[in-house]
């Protein structure tokens, strides 16, 4: 069977370009993948184009359009969905024209479709006093509790993705000042050390002890396990935080029911901007990279400013007066633009 221009394209972009060229991670390219497969599905159920008949041809603005609609009725996908799968066709049609420059008009044409608008989502985060109070919580005479308290703190103090700290080791946790730990395979694959604090080193030579994991020859084994003695997975992580949230949902009315390691990751980051850290520092430290991203934390602080400021204002807006009903200040308005006519 003959090899189509689209096939020929998209293996091409998956296996060479996404990751030789533009070294994007195993995960992003496997979205990437997933993407092509709602393609190839929606071509199908909608156009009734198989895999094998699919060619760049097909790729009109009609079609990618089509496709973002179905995604968003049919399939009750999220505007961040749909964009995150535009975002996807972007990229191949940014490549297409390399391997066929007769296509580079009808590349334009699909790189024009906007992404759809989404509200900027309020920022998650929890107060210093609820995250001093989930701390003390677990229980250290136990060795469970001591493992828990490790990871809570390391999770808040570093602000680290579920996904960085599954996966460290101990060679990764640097104990002599200033102790820091060495994230090898952030997102996108990027490395990054980030710097913690003495009481989280503390706790964190205190459990490598206990584990005998300051020894060399097991640097390379998993930092933190669960009961089958397995490198722990992301349920593990938010098992651990949630049993001890619930606790203190029990003791605090003013917190939400339900939270995720990832709040945590915001409420080290909101705390740093509060306590006057300059956000491109908090880029830095949070692994961002763009500092467009880390905004989102300054614009939620300012909101909720603005919100407090106007809890203590004293004017109310009834007792601002209506300009248009003032005719003697109307009246004078229309005669001074008439003299300027």
């Amino acid at each position: 069977m003959k090899t189509t221009d689209f096939a020929k394209c998209l293996s091409s972009f998956l296996s060479e370009y996404l990751p030789a060229r533009r070294n994007l991670s195993t995960n992003t390219i496997s979205s990437y993948c997933d993407t092509f497969k709602l393609v190839f599905k929606f071509a199908l159920e909608k156009r009734d184009i198989t895999v094998e008949r699919l060619r760049l041809e097909h790729f009109t603005t009609d079609f990618v359009y089509d496709f973002l609609s179905w995604l968003e009725h049919d399939r009750k996908c999220s505007k961040s969905t749909v964009n995150q799968r535009l975002a996807a066709i972007h990229s191949f049609f940014k490549y297409v024209p390399s391997i066929y420059p007769a296509y580079i008009a009808d590349a334009q044409k699909i790189l024009s479709i906007p992404f759809q608008k989404k509200p900027m989502p309020l920022v998650n985060y929890l107060e210093a006093d609820t995250i001093k109070m989930i701390l003390s919580l677990p229980d250290k005479a136990t060795k469970q509790g001591r493992r828990d308290l490790v990871v809570l703190s390391l999770l808040y103090d570093s602000a680290m993705r579920v996904s960085e700290i599954i996966k460290l080791n101990p060679e990764n946790i640097r104990l002599a000042p200033p102790a820091q730990v060495v994230v090898m395979h952030g997102k996108g694959d990027k490395a990054r050390v980030i710097p913690i604090l003495n009481n989280t080193a503390l706790l964190l030579e205190q459990y490598l002890t206990e584990h005998r994991l300051l020894n060399h020859e097991n640097g390379c084994k998993p930092l933190f396990v669960n009961k089958q003695h397995n490198r722990i997975g992301r349920a593990g992580i938010a098992y651990i935080l949630n049993k001890y949230y619930k606790n203190a949902v029990l003791t605090q009315s003013n917190i939400p029911l339900k939270t995720s390691p990832h709040v945590l990751r915001h409420s080290k980051a909101m705390h740093m901007l509060q306590s006057g850290v300059n956000i491109v520092y908090i880029r830095d430290f949070l692994g961002h990279s763009d500092v467009a991203t880390t905004a989102v934390y300054a614009k939620a602080d300012l909101t909720m400013k603005r919100e407090a400021l106007e809890k203590t204002q004293l004017v109310s807006f009834s007792d601002v007066p209506v300009w248009h009903e003032d005719d003697d200040l109307r009246s004078w308005l229309n005669s001074y633009a008439d003299s300027l006519k």
